[in-house]
Order: C-alpha cells, then sequence, then structure tokens
C-alpha cells in the first residue's frame, strides 16, 4: 500500500509501503507510531537528529567525472570521491532502504523562478527527513506532482546507516556523497537534516554559474516598494533573524539566484536557529513554531511539551524548519527585483569591526571574496565557542566553482544595477569574545533600519584608518561610541593591537586570491599599520 504510488524499482528499491508526498498530517502520524517525535505544545514536530547535531563538512565528497572535474575548485571544500567508491556506497544506501518496511518519497522544486527550476526527489527512511523536506523545498500542488516526471536530482537519505570506512576515501562512518553526473546525493552515518538541504544548494552553486546566473548563500527581503535588500553571512551571523523583518516582505531566508530579471529564492522554507529563542526580540520566528513545522534538538518539559528555547545540552544548533508562508509577511512567490542594497553579515569574535560600515565597489569584492566571520558553536560538529575564520563568498562550505566565479558575477550585477554594499558586524563589541558582549538585536535592527529609509546613505562618516571603511557617526537609536568600536573598549592600546592581529589575518587569508584579483580590489583591503 501506498500514498500517491511510485515505481522505484529504476533505482533498485523494492520496500512494501511507500509514502509518496504525504501530507503532513500522516507524516507527524507516521513519525509518532516510529517512535521518532512528539508533538510540541506549538503544535511543532518535535524531533532528534542523533549523535550528528550540525553538518560534517569533512565528510562531503563529489564525484570526480568527465563532464564537471574541470570546473570544481578541488580541495578542503570539495573533496574528491571515485565512482567506484560513489557506486558502494550508492549500493550500501539502497540494500539499507530495502530492508525497510516503509520509506517515504518527497517530490519538491528548486529555485521559484520557473526558467531555472530543478526537480528533487528525496527518498528516506524517516517521516522526520520527508517533512523536513516538504518544508524547505517547494512544494508541488496535485496537478504539478502528477506531471513531475523524472527528478534533476535524487537523494538517497540512509542516514541512519554508516558508511564503511574502509571503503577508499572514507574518514569516518558518515559520508555525504554527490554526483553530478548522474545527479544524486547519497547520504550515510548523519541523520542530521540540514545535509539534504544543502546537498540542494551544492548543486544549484554548480548548475547556477555554468548558466551565468549567481547563486548566494544569503537571506532577501522587499519593502512595499520593492526595494530588495540581501544579506549575507554564515549561520549565526543573523541572516534569518535581520531579514524576517515584520516591516517587510520575506523573499527567503539562505539561499537565492540573482538572474538578468531579479532575484529568485531556491528554498519553500525557512530553517531558523532557536536557540534563545523568545516572542520579544524574533516575534515572526516564534510564530512560526506551529503544526507543521520541525524542530530539531530542542528540550523539552516531558509532560507538558513546552520547548525549553534556552537549553543548550544537547546542542547550541537546536533548529526549527517551516514553510515560508508560515511567516506573515513572506513575499509569494518568493521573487523579487534586482538589490538595493547588499549587505555583509559577520561576526567579529575579536570585536574590532564597526557594527556599521559603508563600502566602495572595491571594498564589497574584497570582503565577499574574504568573508570574514566567526564559526557559531554548534553550527559544525565539535564547534563549541565561536572561532574565527574566513569562508569565500560568505559560503565557501558550499561552493563549487572557485570563489572568483561566484565573485565575478556579484560584481558584473552590482555595477549594472547600482547596488550599495555594507558590512554589519552582528559580534562583538567593548572586547573580544570572552572579554566583550555581543551587539544589541536593537541596535543591529537600528541600523537595517536605517540603511532602509535611507538615513545612512548621506550620513556623516569617519574613516576607519586601518580598514578604510567610513564609518557613520550617528545612527538613530544607536549610542554613537558603539559606531566607532574603539571608544567601546576600556584600553585603546588593546584595541589598536588586536586590530592590527585581524588586519594580518585578512592580508593572509586573501593572498591565495591575490593573482586573480585587480589592484583596486587588492586595495581594498586593511593596511597594517605598525604600532608607534
Amino acid at each position: 500500500m501506498s500514498v500517491n504510488p511510485i515505481d522505484l524499482s529504476e533505482y533498485g528499491l523494492s520496500v512494501d509501503e511507500v509514502i509518496h508526498n504525504a501530507t503532513p498530517a500522516r507524516l507527524y502520524e507516521f513519525a509518532i507510531i516510529d517512535g521518532d517525535a512528539v508533538i510540541s505544545a506549538s503544535g511543532a514536530l518535535a524531533t532528534r537528529s542523533g549523535d550528528k547535531t550540525g553538518r560534517s563538512p569533512k565528510d562531503k565528497r563529489i564525484v570526480v567525472d568527465a563532464a564537471s572535474s574541470e570546473d570544481i575548485w578541488w580541495g578542503d571544500v570539495n573533496i574528491r570521491l571515485t565512482e567506484r567508491s560513489f557506486a558502494i556506497n550508492r549500493q550500501r544506501a539502497i540494500d539499507y532502504l530495502n530492508t525497510r518496511s516503509r520509506i517515504f518519497v518527497f517530490d519538491g522544486y528548486a529555485g521559484w523562478d520557473p526558467k531555472h527550476q530543478i526537480k528533487v526527489r528525496v527518498i528516506a527512511e524517516s517521516a522526520y527527513h520527508a517533512l523536513f523536506m516538504h518544508n524547505m523545498l517547494i512544494r508541488p500542488d496535485a496537478d504539478e506532482l502528477a506531471e513531475f516526471g523524472e527528478p534533476d536530482v535524487v537523494i538517497f537519505n540512509a542516514g541512519s546507516f554508516p558508511a564503511n570506512p574502509y571503503t577508499a576515501q572514507m574518514t569516518s562512518k558518515t559520508s555525504i556523497d554527490l554526483s553530478i553526473e548522474h545527479g544524486e546525493l547519497v547520504i550515510l552515518g548523519t541523520q542530521y537534516a540540514g545535509e539534504m538541504k544543502k546537498g540542494v544548494f551544492t548543486v544549484m552553486n554548480y548548475l547556477m554559474p555554468k548558466r551565468g546566473v549567481l547563486s548566494m548563500h544569503c537571506s532577501a527581503n522587499m519593502s512595499d516598494q520593492k526595494e530588495v535588500s540581501l544579506f549575507f553571512g554564515l549561520s549565526g551571523t543573523g541572516k534569518t533573524t535581520l531579514s524576517t523583518d515584520p516591516q517587510r516582505n520575506l523573499i527567503g531566508d539562505d539561499e537565492h539566484c540573482w538572474t538578468d530579471t531579479g532575484i529568485f529564492n531556491i528554498e519553500g522554507g525557512c530553517y531558523a536557529k532557536v536557540i534563545h529563542l523568545n516572542p520579544e526580540s524574533e516575534p515572526e520566528i516564534y510564530n512560526a513554531v506551529q503544526y507543521g513545522a520541525v524542530l530539531e534538538n530542542v528540550v523539552f518539559d516531558e509532560t507538558t511539551h513546552e520547548v525549553n528555547y534556552d537549553d543548550a545540552s544537547i546542542t547550541e544548533n537546536t533548529r526549527v524548519a517551516y514553510p515560508i508562508d508560515f511567516i506573515k509577511h513572506a513575499q509569494i512567490p518568493c521573487v523579487g527585483s534586482h538589490p538595493t542594497n547588499i549587505i555583509f553579515l559577520t561576526c567579529d569574535a575579536f570585536g574590532v569591526l564597526p557594527p556599521v560600515s559603508k563600502l566602495t565597489a572595491e571594498q564589497a569584492m574584497y570582503h565577499f571574496m574574504s568573508g570574514y566571520t566567526a564559526k557559531v558553536a554548534g553550527t559544525e560538529m565539535n564547534v563549541n565557542e565561536p572561532t574565527a575564520t574566513f569562508s569565500a563568498c560568505f559560503g565557501a562550505a558550499f561552493l563549487v566553482w572557485h570563489p572568483a566565479k561566484y565573485a565575478e558575477l556579484l560584481a558584473e550585477q552590482m555595477r549594472r544595477h547600482g547596488s550599495r554594499a555594507w558590512l554589519i558586524n552582528t559580534g562583538w563589541t567593548g572586547g573580544g569574545y570572552g572579554v566583550g558582549k555581543r551587539m544589541s538585536l536593537p541596535h543591529t535592527r537600528a541600523m537595517i533600519d536605517a540603511i532602509h529609509d535611507g538615513s545612512l546613505v548621506n550620513e556623516q562618516t569617519r574613516k576607519d584608518p586601518l580598514f578604510g571603511f567610513e564609518v557613520p557617526t550617528q545612527c538613530n537609536g544607536v549610542p554613537a561610541e558603539i559606531l566607532w568600536p574603539r571608544d567601546a573598549w576600556p584600553d585603546a592600546e588593546e584595541y589598536d593591537s588586536c586590530a592590527r592581529r585581524l588586519a594580518d589575518l585578512f592580508q593572509q587569508n586573501f593572498q591565495r586570491f591575490s593573482a586573480g584579483a585587480s589592484e583596486a580590489i587588492l586595495a581594498a583591503g586593511p593596511k597594517v599599520i605598525p604600532p608607534a
């Protein structure tokens, strides 16, 4: 018996019960029967992802094939896998799924622009994973599902079954393997649902630039006047929180593309961190934790099922996945015009960078390619406190081409459409991590509001002597001493020393891009000034 019968024999699958594009209600039922989840007090399905509560980037592999291998930025991000090892892992996943009495299939779309949309099929043993991708992909209606046809990408999620560490190129019992040529993703040894989401993004990060379309790790929103802002940044820097603005329409919280007609969201839902979530600071996300949403790795009261969002005993990386229309001000369809503002979000663990800075076009390219931030606790396995890092294009873990490919596309689009660029530090002020304090969310929101209403565009600025930023001297709702970070530190000389250290890290990191960067972009970086 199956819901919407579907033949999976072409994949080597023969399972008694195949649940195809089931409703959230049916998936709730199966998840509870299987003992994988409970219903939280808010109505969301609460579940656990097992031992892995974050992504495992060192276990991601891409198959070396004749069709795509010359395009790929091979190295620590895109690690080579042979066709043979992929075939072994794929068969391992198929064999395991065939031992299940019931599996789940979800067919959906990635990309709201029909011209660039791809079809994705998810095959998984868990109702939790099916509901997660029901939320994160664009959901077909009955007519679209009937005409869905052959998918462009198939995900085989056998995450509760390990990879064989003795298979060539395996370094653990976890492996996330992508074959671009065959359009297949195999997941073994991790039940963390984010691996499916980012697998689809990786595919789009290969396909879109090949078509001359910029794929971006960013969130996006739009004003009533149709002015669009993009928010670039790694997980934990505030992309979801800052783009989910009750005064603006949300286009998407994480993954977008920029074409010759505007931007579109890749996803059909949002994947938000919920650690310390409360209705006062993030009411839109808080209210989205309702029936149909999936809560991951949260702690709840066994009697009332009330979630304790401040409890990080399982992980700091507690999450919720929900359809984008759970946000009251969602822009449906999730498309927008060419961006007016490009906002780079960084979580500066050193407490050095200003909370808001205006960037020239060259500085924008420099900081886009640098992608400075801090890995925030819980986002990846074995990261327990913020650690300074550089992630090209604010998403190196998901790039497939060399970062210069994405930077060139961004520069071209910004020049063509006159987009303004800003750098926002959502990290520390008054000292580095462990000494200073995290930037106030209301202050950051006030700065974003001032960017959107245009008041910061012509505000008087002060030039940072080291980084070259133009730093506004005033911003409504923000204390002036916070705007100039040196003034917020109790010891100015200690600030200067730390700033020089960070500037040096920028310069060291950018050496790998120097051969392909123009003199103007190289000159846009920080100037290390020796101590007096």
